[in-house]
């Protein structure tokens, strides 16, 4: 069931080489409700659909054809319109086991597990939005998809 958002659908820009993996996200994202999602499968391309779609959150994969997640990051901090929006890093380097065991976090960002447990990416994007961290006190509930003390 959809939540009320007086603000209206927040924005969300999926940034995957993978055109399934940002539908699917899109779709489950979309059908709540809550959420304008916006996809771009070029990384290279990614700056400037972020500049133009204005999103509230970026969900970002680690590894993509040529320009990675990590340097795709650095640009969008270097961009005044886009320095303050919330970056979520997605991988499969990684497993859902690894980040609950502590590697929550890559650099100042959080992070998630692909493939993504849709349940925990609503957690994840509820909480960033919420406050808009980006910082490292954010990553905790990214990671796990729980709330502190859970």
């Amino acid at each position: 069931m959809a939540t009320t958002n007086k603000a209206g659908p927040k924005r969300i820009l999926i940034v995957d080489d993978k055109a399934s993996d940002t539908l699917l996200v899109k779709l489950y994202l979309e059908q709540t409700g809550d959420y304008l999602v916006g996809e771009e499968n070029d990384a290279l391309a990614a700056l400037a659909t972020a500049e133009k779609f204005r999103p509230d959150l970026i969900l970002l994969d680690v590894l993509m054809p040529g320009m990675n997640g990590g340097d795709l990051a650095g640009s969008l901090r270097a961009n005044p319109r886009l320095k303050h929006v919330p970056i979520v890093f997605l991988t499969a380097l990684v497993t859902k086991a690894d980040i609950k065991s502590g590697v929550g976090q890559l650099g100042r960002y959080p992070l998630l597990a692909k493939p993504l447990f849709l349940p925990d990416l609503l957690a994840c994007l509820r909480h960033q939005l919420r406050g808009g961290q980006v910082a490292s006190e954010a990553s905790r509930p990214c990671a796990d998809g729980l709330t502190p003390g859970n």
